[in-house]
């Protein structure tokens, strides 16, 4: 109970309280967009380049947690993709949407606040591991995946380069990038710099949570039930498991198990419903999913927490 009301309640308070503003009508929606605009290209690419840039990369860039965290996230895809269309009967495109929602935790909006509150900042660092490239991985499988289904491969030479020009355009990779090139070339940034960015850092959480829940107000929880309940397991049970046994199997550190375990626990990510809106597939299902699965989320998470060494 105790990290329930002290861990996980005052995140999703925050998210609850954007989502009370934006329903209510005291935060409009213009404001939503305008405010995850300033996190997602700003706020938190500053705090993406400041955690890789004094990361220390020969420590948490340790294969067994990328293996661990992955492994966890491809099973969710595969079973996702390939529940959804022997299970539910859905198209091709719906099913590798779906496993979308199983491979996409919600890593940095609700992964690094809940594993700070539980375990501390230090315990951050293997968090920014699997941050830095959740992206490209999560990303390069879906997006290649939809286009062997859409086009039998045809498209996927011409796709891979529209997709690496994107990854490449957005500012949280932008921020990450940046960090790893001061981190390797032992650049110093100047102590003025240092502390503009940390000014951004602090707002960049707390800011992200609000907007997030009022991006999800606008969300309703239609579609078929037993495939949002379907994604949502995907998301909140089967991906932290797998994580865990190969975590064990591995033989992760208690930090690196925590924050692997913790990441992999979180709800789908909002990029879940922009993947299927993007491809005009599952869009009902990945919507409700993110709304549900974020609520469900305040229960599951506290079951992980309770379990985790």
């Amino acid at each position: 109970m105790e990290a329930l009301i002290e861990v996980i309640l005052p995140v999703f308070l925050v998210l609850g309280f954007g989502y009370v503003a934006v329903w209510r009508g005291l935060f409009s929606d213009a404001g939503v967009d305008g405010l995850m605009k300033f996190t997602q290209n700003f706020a938190i690419p500053c705090l993406l380049f400041r955690a890789v840039s004094t990361l220390d990369l020969g420590q948490n860039f340790d294969w067994r947690l990328l293996v661990s965290f992955y492994s966890g996230a491809l099973t969710g895809f595969a079973v996702g993709t390939f529940g959804a269309r022997l299970l539910f009967g859905r198209t091709w495109e719906d099913s590798v949407a779906i496993g979308f929602i199983g491979l996409f935790s919600n890593s940095l909006l609700l992964g690094v606040p809940i594993t700070e509150r539980a375990f501390g900042a230090d315990a951050l660092q293997a968090n920014y591991a699997i941050i830095a490239v959740h992206s490209p991985i999560c990303y390069g499988v879906g997006l290649t995946a939809m286009e062997i289904v859409r086009n039998r491969g045809a498209g996927l030479v011409r796709t891979s380069g529209a997709i690496l020009r994107s990854m490449f355009r957005n500012a949280l990779v932008i921020g990450i990038a940046l960090g790893l090139v001061v981190n390797l070339g032992g650049l110093s940034v100047p102590v003025v710099v240092q502390d503009a960015l940390d000014l951004m850092v602090r707002a960049a959480l707390p800011a992200a949570l609000f907007g997030l829940g009022g991006v999800l107000s606008r969300y309703r929880p239609d579609g078929d039930l037993r495939t949002v309940l379907f994604a949502c397991g995907l998301s909140l049970v089967l991906h932290p498991a797998v994580v865990w046994g190969m975590g064990t199997v591995l033989g992760l550190s208690t930090g690196q198990f925590r924050s692997a375990v913790l990441t992999a626990a979180m709800a789908p990510g909002v990029n879940t419903y922009i993947f299927a809106n993007m491809y005009g597939a599952a869009r009902r299902v990945a919507a409700s999913a993110v709304l549900v699965g974020t609520l469900g989320s305040i229960l599951t998470v506290w079951v992980w927490l309770a379990l985790l060494p």
